[in-house]
């Protein structure tokens, strides 16, 4: 079994940076076409992991839409849809959310050690709790995630979720969606937060793809191994 998964990070930001404002709902960055993709990268994937933060502010379904993409799934003995993952600091989770409530698969939520046992009782039932460490420890989670079958996770956000991953130095391959215009709002929810961030000047990602899909564009980024020499770097926690 491999030490942890391969680490595919997808984003949608606008211009300037932003991945939503803060009017109610989500800020439609991408089209139907690119939707389609990401549904596509979604069914090549064994799970699919996001923040608790994103996951009460956006609701996500975090589901394989495309019936052909379930039934394919579904002849190579693999549930229609990847399991889902999230990470969470203080485990206050609605178990009523669509993040439990759709798509028959296990649920998986990995809590910061304190917030464990509370997040068991609250999410009894609709999820498995794991208590991952305080603070929590993303090479053990990634760890536990590989243990459990897990070859190929999908990184969907938020901020504080890009930012781990990006400044601990676990993502092989970025997808970068550029919407056409900004947002312009300081408040508003960036695509990474301050950080010493693996991929400096001295480690550029490798650009693999450069793709126009309808009004935006995706950049695909691969991930050059790190330079044996070069310590982790700190990480930012989902404090939400």
């Amino acid at each position: 079994m491999a030490e942890r998964p391969y680490v595919l990070l997808s984003a949608a930001m606008s211009i300037d940076g932003f991945i939503d404002d803060r009017a109610s709902g989500p800020l439609a960055l991408s089209n139907a076409a690119d939707f389609d993709r990401v549904d596509e990268v979604r069914a090549g994937c064994d799970a699919i992991l996001v923040g608790a933060g994103t996951v009460r502010a956006d609701d996500p379904r975090l589901v394989v839409r495309s019936p052909e993409r379930r039934a394919a799934r579904a002849r190579r003995g693999l549930p229609e849809t990847p399991r889902k993952v999230t990470l969470t600091a203080g485990g206050d989770l609605d178990p009523g959310r669509r993040f439990f409530t759709l798509g028959d698969v296990e649920k998986l939520v990995y809590a910061r050690g304190p917030a464990a046992p509370a997040a068991r009782e609250r999410l009894a039932g609709v999820a498995t709790v794991v208590d991952a460490g305080d603070p929590i420890d993303l090479p053990g989670v990634l760890a536990d995630l590989a243990g459990r079958g897990v070859g190929r996770l999908m990184v969907e956000g938020g901020t504080a979720v890009h930012t781990l991953f990006l400044t601990a130095g676990l993502v092989d391959e970025l997808h970068l969606v550029v919407a056409p215009f900004f947002v312009g709002d300081p408040a508003a929810p960036r695509f990474v937060g301050a950080g010493a961030f693996r991929y400096g000047p001295q480690d550029r990602l490798r650009l693999a793809e450069a793709r126009p899909i309808g009004d935006v564009v995706l950049l695909r980024y691969l991930v050059p191994p790190a330079a044996p020499d070069r310590p982790a770097a700190g990480a930012a926690q989902d404090a939400r």
